[in-house]
């Protein structure tokens, strides 16, 4: 809104207010909007009424405030635990390699086949 535009709707806006008409009868009378004017009375008393550091900044500015940072929470990594295979040796010189997640049962299965053939 320029400041010709302003100045107009205020001198506009003190006249219907100074004539005692409602807005409808005052912009009929004058060949205006009816919403215009009562847009125009709200606006300029809305911005008469709240000083001007009251008044919302402007998006940039807004933009540019910086906000607090949530604190920052560190965490020691470790490296993986690589688990290393397990060697069994036998008295017969037979080796038998077993993985680190290796089944039980199976592995004891095994040994008693191995054992039963000595």
């Amino acid at each position: 809104m320029d400041r010709e535009s302003r100045e107009t709707w205020a001198k506009r806006v003190e006249r219907w207010r100074d004539s005692g008409l409602t807005a409808k009868e005052y912009a009929a009378a004058v060949g205006i909007n009816a919403q215009s004017l009562a847009w125009w009375k709200w606006r300029l008393s809305s911005t008469a009424a709240a000083p001007k550091a009251a008044l919302r900044p402007r998006r940039e500015a807004r933009r540019l405030t910086p906000t607090a940072a949530p604190p920052l929470t560190f965490v020691e990594m470790t490296a993986a635990v690589t688990a290393e295979p397990m060697e069994v040796v036998l008295p017969s010189s037979i080796r038998i390699r077993v993985p680190s997640a290796f089944d039980a049962a199976a592995l004891s299965r095994l040994l008693e086949v191995l054992d039963a053939r000595r």
